[in-house]
C-alpha cells in the first residue's frame, strides 16, 4: 500500500491511515480514497472516514496553517514540500539531516537556531558560494573539495590552534582558475540559506513523537535516499527514557548522597487539572533548611552519612590490610564537593510569595468619589451628597453602557463628571436634559412604538393578580365553606378522639399563620395605573409631564415580583408611590425629583441591564463583530503592503549606493530606513539571515498606536532633524547623474508611501479598539487582587463622540479606577485560614492582611463593591513604581499600564483643564443672573448661561436623526421614514465610511 509521504496533523499529531483490508472476493465492490489509498469494503465506513477528512480541524505541518480539511492540508503540504525541496541547497541536505538525526532538542525553534549557527560558516562540495577578495569585490565560485583540521592543544589543555577548514574553490568568473580559501573569505548568498528555509526543510523531512525527550527522526523515505541510519539508540528509546525517569525518581527519594537529600520532603498533593504542580516558596525554604542541617551533621562525623564508592549500590566495608582504599572518613568528606545551591527562582511567581519590602514603600493615596468643589457651589439644584460606596460601581456601569451603545440609544456621549452631576440634579423649574433623555432613550428600547408593532423586547415576570380577583376567589371559598358547614350540621356528630383534636388544633394554627402572612401594603404603585398601563404609555411615547416617571414606576412594580429585585424595587417604589400621597402622574413626577441619588442609580442601572437583552443591542454587537473581522483583514492587507514597501525601499537604497557619484566620508544613517529595518525585524521580512522572523500576531497583541508615546515622538523628531541635515549636506554636494536624482526621488516617494501605510494601520487599530464592545476589560490586578480599570480603553473614543454637544471637554472619564477584590479572592489570598496565616507569619514575619494594610497605606478598598480612583499623572507614575514585575498579576498589570500610561496621563490633564476652565467661567458669570422666561405653566432658564455643566449637554444626536428629543412623542412626518428604515438604529457608524473618531484617514 502506497502511503503519502507528507504528514497532515490532526490535534497536533500525524494522521494515522487505515490498513488495507483482506479482500477474498476479487469481484466484490470496494470504495477507495485516492489521496490516502485507503480501501473500504462497505459504504458506511467509507462515509464516516470521508466525514472525518472533511472536518476543518487539520493542520499543514510545514506552513502551520490550521482550520483546513484533510485534502486542503495535504495539498498545501505537498505544494510547500515541493517548493522547499526545490529551493533548499542540495549540498547541505545530507549533512544537515545527519546532524539532526537522533537530536533531542525539544523545540523546533531552538533546533533551527542551533543548526543555523553551526552551518552558517560551514560549506560543502558542490555548493555555490561567493568569494570575498581583499578589495571588497565578490566573485562567484563552487566548492570542489574540503579539508577539515582538528584543533591542537597544549600540554595543559589550553587550545593552541582552533579547528578550521580549507576549501578548494573553482572560480566561475575566471575560467580555469581555482583558489584555496578558508571560511573567512567565503560566504553564501543571503537568500540561499535562511532560518525560514531551514525551518521548512526540517518540518518537511524530519518528524518527532509527542512524548517528552523524544529524538528527531528523519523520515524513512528520505533516510533511505541519503543512506542515513534509522535505528534509534537504546538510550533514546521510549522504554529506556521511562526506566531512566523511574530510576532517577527512586534515587531522589532514597538520596544519592545521604546528606544532600532532605529527609523531610514537602508533602506532594495532586495538581489541579489544567495547572502545573509547583513547589511553593515555603516548601522550597523548608527543603533547603533540612538539606543544610543534614549537611552540618555529616561534617560532624555522623556515620550514617558516609559515602559509598558507588551511590547506586552498597560498597563492601574496608579490610584491615587493604592498601588501595584505606578507611579515612575525613578525607572522603574533604574531597566531596559542596552541596549545590538551590535552583534560582524563575520569575514571575505568585505575588504574595515575594518577600515583603521592609522599606516604607506604600501605594499612592487613593481618592474616593466625592462631589468636587466646583459641583458643590451652594446651588439648591443638587441633591445632598450621601453617595453610598455600592452606588459608585452602579454609576460607572451605567455610564459605560450608555457611552458604549450611545449610537443605539441615539444619545450624545457625555463625561462621567457631567453624568454624576445630572444624577444629583433636582429642580422645580427646569429639567436636566441629560437625566431625562438617558431614561427615555433606554425605555424606548424595551418596548417598540405603536408604528413598529409595539412588541415588548425584554422578558418580564408575570404581573401579580389583582386584588379584585382575589376578593372574588375569597367569596367563592366562603360560599363553599358555608355549604360544607351546613352539610356537617346535617350529618351526625362523630366521636372526638386525640387524633381529631390534634388535627383540629393544627388547622387552627395554620389559619392564624395565614392571617398573619397577609402582605402589608408598603406603596401605592399598583393604584397608579388603570386601563392605561405603563406598557401602553411606553408604546405611545407619552413621556412628558411625569409620563416617563410613571413608566418607571410600572416597570419597577412588575420587576419587584422577581425575588432578587424585590427589595431594591420596593425601596424605590416606597418613595415614588408613598402611602400618604395620591397615586397620580403629578405625584410620580414630584417624587422622582426628590429621589435619593443611590436609588436613582439603582433604578437606572436596572433598566440599563434590561436593555442589553433587546434585539437592537444584540444586532449592534453582531454588527461590530462583523466589522472587526473586516478591520482585521484590512489591517493584514496594510501590513503586507508595508512589508513590500520596506523591501522595495531597501532595494532603492542599494541602488542609490551603486549610482552615487562619490562616497560620503561620514554618511549619516537614514532614519526612515533604520525604522523600516527595525519594523521589518518585527514583522518578519525575509532577506537578512540574522533578522528574526516573527508573525503578525505579535502586532495584534501590541498595537503600534500605543507603543511609543512621548519617547517615540521625540525619537522621531530627532530622526527627522538628522534627515533634514543630511539633505542639506547632499544639496551642497554635486547633483550627480540624472539616474541618481531619479533614485532619490523614488526613495522619497517610497518613504511617503510607508508613512501613509503606517497611518492607515494605526487608524484601523483604533477602529478595532472602538468596535470591541461586547465586554469591558480591566487593565489587570495587583498583588492584593485589586482590579484597575481605564474605561476609555475599548469600545469608545478617547474623547467621546466628536459631534457631541460637550466635545470641547476632550475627555470621557479621565480617571484610573481601582476596584477591591471580590469575596472569593479575598478568602483565598487575604483572609486565609489560621494554619495558612501561621505559616505565612513564620516565613515572612507578617500576615497577608497586615501586609495589605502596611503596603497599601492609609487608603484601601476592601471589597468589590468599593471603588477608588487616581486622577493625577504623578499618582499613576508612583503606582507603576510601587508595582513589582516579579509577581504574576502585577507583571501583566505593569505591561498594560506602560502601554496606556501616556494616554491615561493625557486625558487626566484634559479633565483637569476642562473642570478648571468651567469653574473659572462659573465664577466670572456668577454676578450675572441667568435669563429666565416665565410662562403660565413653568419657568424656562437659558441653559447655556447656567453654571452647572450637566445643563449644557444637548442631545443633538436625537435631534439630527429623529427630529426631536426622546422625551417628545414621535412626529407623524417622521413615522413613514422610520418604518421604512427599521434597521438603521441597530447599525453602528463603524459600518459606514465614517468612524466614531470622524473621517477615516487616507
Amino acid at each position: 500500500m502506497l502511503i503519502p509521504s507528507n504528514q497532515v496533523l490532526f490535534k497536533r499529531k500525524p494522521v494515522q491511515y487505515l490498513p488495507r483490508p483482506v479482500i477474498e472476493d476479487e469481484s466484490s465492490e470496494v470504495w477507495v480514497i485516492s489521496e490516502t489509498n485507503e480501501v473500504f469494503t462497505s459504504y458506511e465506513p467509507y462515509l464516516h472516514r470521508m466525514d472525518f477528512y472533511k472536518q476543518r480541524r487539520f493542520i499543514c505541518e510545514i506552513t502551520g496553517h490550521s482550520g483546513l480539511n484533510f485534502f486542503e492540508a495535504l495539498r498545501s503540504e505537498t505544494e510547500e514540500s515541493r517548493e522547499v525541496n526545490n529551493s533548499f541547497p542540495d549540498a547541505l541536505r545530507e549533512p544537515i539531516l545527519r546532524r539532526i538525526q537522533f537530536s533531542t532538542v525539544s523545540r523546533v525553534d531552538n533546533l533551527v537556531d542551533e543548526i543555523y549557527e553551526e552551518f552558517k560558516q560551514d560549506f560543502y562540495p558542490g555548493e555555490p558560494v561567493l568569494i570575498l577578495l581583499e578589495d571588497s569585490t565578490r566573485l562567484h565560485g563552487t566548492i570542489r573539495d574540503k579539508a577539515n583540521f582538528a584543533e591542537q592543544l597544549y600540554a595543559d589543555g589550553t587550545i593552541k590552534t582552533p579547528a578550521y577548514a580549507r576549501y578548494l574553490v573553482k572560480i566561475l568568473d575566471r575560467p580555469n582558475e581555482e583558489a584555496l580559501l578558508d571560511q573567512e573569505h567565503i560566504t553564501r548568498d543571503r537568500k540561499s540559506f535562511t532560518k525560514l528555509m531551514l525551518r521548512g526543510f526540517i518540518k518537511n523531512n524530519v518528524t518527532r513523537e509527542s512524548w517528552t525527550g523524544a529524538p528527531w527522526l528523519v523520515k524513512p523515505s528520505v533516510a533511505e535516499e541519503y543512506k542515513i541510519s534509522t535505528e534509534v539508540p537504546k538510550h533514546l528509546q521510549y522504554g529506556a527514557k521511562v526506566a531512566e525517569k523511574k530510576a532517577m525518581k527512586k534515587a531522589d527519594q532514597d538520596g544519592f548522597f545521604g546528606f544532600f537529600a532532605s529527609q523531610q520532603l514537602p508533602e506532594l498533593k495532586p495538581a489541579v487539572k489544567g495547572q502545573k504542580a509547583k513547589m511553593s516558596v515555603q516548601d522550597m525554604a523548608k527543603s533547603r533548611e533540612a538539606q543544610y542541617q543534614e549537611y552540618q551533621r555529616s561534617l560532624n562525623g555522623n556515620p550514617s552519612f558516609l559515602l559509598a564508592s558507588n551511590p547506586l549500590r552498597p560498597s563492601k566495608p574496608p579490610q584491615v590490610g587493604d592498601k588501595k582504599m584505606p578507611f579515612a572518613p575525613d578525607a572522603v568528606i574533604k574531597d566531596e564537593s559542596r552541596p549545590s545551591s538551590p535552583p534560582p527562582i524563575k520569575y514571575p511567581i505568585e505575588d504574595l510569595d515575594l518577600v515583603p519590602i521592609r522599606e516604607k514603600k506604600q501605594r499612592p493615596t487613593l481618592k474616593f468619589l466625592m462631589v468636587d468643589e466646583s459641583d458643590d457651589d451652594g446651588t439648591e439644584d443638587l441633591l445632598p451628597d450621601d453617595l453610598e460606596p455600592e452606588s459608585v460601581g452602579l454609576l460607572l456601569e451605567t455610564w459605560d453602557t450608555l457611552n458604549v451603545y450611545c449610537e443605539v440609544f441615539q444619545l450624545d456621549s457625555f463625561t462621567f463628571d457631567d453624568f454624576l452631576q445630572a444624577m444629583r440634579f433636582s429642580s422645580e423649574e427646569i429639567d436636566c436634559e441629560l437625566f431625562v433623555e438617558a431614561h427615555c432613550a433606554i425605555l424606548k428600547k424595551l418596548v417598540n412604538s405603536e408604528d413598529e408593532g409595539g412588541a415588548v423586547q425584554i422578558s418580564l415576570p408575570d404581573f401579580p393578580v389583582d386584588e379584585s380577583d382575589e376578593s372574588e376567589e375569597e367569596e367563592d371559598e366562603e360560599e363553599e365553606r358555608e355549604e360544607e358547614e351546613e352539610d356537617a350540621e346535617s350529618r351526625p356528630e362523630r366521636m372526638t378522639t386525640r387524633g381529631s383534636l390534634a388535627k383540629q388544633e393544627a388547622d387552627t394554627l395554620k389559619a392564624q399563620v395565614d392571617d398573619d402572612s397577609i402582605e402589608v401594603k408598603i406603596h401605592r404603585a399598583a393604584e397608579m395605573f388603570g386601563k392605561y398601563g405603563w406598557i401602553d404609555r411606553l408604546r405611545r411615547r407619552d413621556f412628558r409631564n411625569g409620563g416617563w416617571e410613571l413608566v418607571m414606576i410600572g416597570l419597577l412594580h412588575q420587576l419587584s415580583v422577581r425575588p432578587r429585585a424585590e427589595k431594591i424595587c420596593n425601596d424605590i417604589l416606597k418613595h415614588l408611590a408613598p402611602l400618604d400621597a395620591e397615586p397620580t402622574q403629578e405625584t410620580a413626577r414630584e417624587q422622582y425629583r426628590t429621589l435619593d441619588i443611590n436609588l436613582r442609580a439603582k433604578g437606572l442601572q436596572m433598566i440599563c441591564m434590561l436593555s442589553l437583552e433587546t434585539k437592537a443591542i444584540r444586532n449592534y454587537m453582531e454588527e461590530c463583530s462583523n466589522q472587526m473581522t473586516e478591520f482585521r483583514k484590512e489591517k493584514i492587507e496594510h501590513q503586507k503592503a508595508r512589508k513590500a514597501a520596506l523591501v522595495e525601499l531597501r532595494q532603492l537604497h542599494q541602488e542609490r549606493k551603486a549610482v552615487q557619484p562619490e562616497p560620503e566620508k561620514s554618511p549619516s544613517p537614514v532614519p526612515e530606513l533604520e525604522e523600516g529595518l527595525e519594523d521589518s525585524k518585527m514583522t518578519g521580512i525575509e532577506g537578512d539571515s540574522e533578522m528574526p522572523v516573527d508573525s503578525d500576531e505579535e502586532d495584534d497583541r501590541r498595537p503600534r498606536a500605543l507603543r511609543g508615546g512621548v519617547d517615540r515622538a521625540l525619537e522621531r523628531k530627532r530622526k527627522q532633524e538628522e534627515e533634514r541635515e543630511r539633505k542639506e549636506q547632499l544639496a551642497k554636494q554635486p547633483k550627480g547623474s540624472k539616474q541618481y536624482q531619479r533614485v532619490l526621488k523614488k526613495i522619497d516617494d517610497q518613504k511617503a508611501k510607508i508613512e501613509k501605510l503606517k497611518e492607515q494601520i494605526e487608524t484601523v487599530e483604533n477602529d478595532l479598539r472602538e468596535a470591541d464592545c461586547p465586554r469591558t476589560r480591566c487593565l489587570g490586578l495587583d498583588r492584593f487582587c485589586n482590579r484597575y480599570w481605564w474605561f476609555e480603553r475599548n469600545a469608545m473614543p478617547y474623547e467621546g463622540m466628536p459631534n457631541s454637544s460637550t466635545a470641547e471637554a476632550h475627555y470621557a472619564n479621565g480617571r484610573l479606577w481601582v476596584q477591591g477584590p471580590d469575596d472569593m479572592e479575598r478568602a483565598g489570598f487575604i483572609e486565609v485560614t489560621d494554619e495558612q496565616r501561621k505559616q505565612y507569619q513564620r516565613h515572612f514575619q507578617t500576615t497577608p492582611a497586615e501586609r495589605k494594610k502596611h503596603e497599601e497605606g492609609p487608603t484601601h478598598v476592601s471589597s468589590a463593591r468599593e471603588w477608588g480612583y487616581y486622577d493625577d499623572p504623578d499618582a499613576v507614575e508612583q503606582l507603576i513604581d510601587w508595582l513589582d514585575s516579579r509577581g504574576n498579576r502585577e507583571f501583566k498589570l505593569l505591561k498594560e499600564l506602560h502601554l496606556q500610561q501616556d494616554l491615561i496621563s493625557k486625558y487626566m490633564n484634559n479633565r483637569h483643564a476642562y473642570l478648571t476652565e468651567r469653574a473659572e467661567r462659573a465664577e466670572s458669570e456668577d454676578i450675572v443672573p441667568a435669563k429666565r422666561v416665565t410662562t403660565r405653566k413653568r419657568t424656562y432658564v437659558d441653559m447655556n448661561e447656567h453654571r452647572l455643566r450637566c445643563l449644557r449637554w444637548k442631545n443633538t444626536t436625537a435631534l439630527s436623526e429623529i427630529g426631536h428629543l426622546h422625551v417628545d412623542p414621535d412626529r407623524p412626518a417622521k413615522r413613514t421614514k422610520r418604518a421604512a428604515d427599521d434597521t438603521r438604529e441597530t447599525k453602528a457608524t463603524r459600518g459606514k465610511p465614517l468612524t466614531r473618531q470622524g473621517s477615516r484617514k487616507g
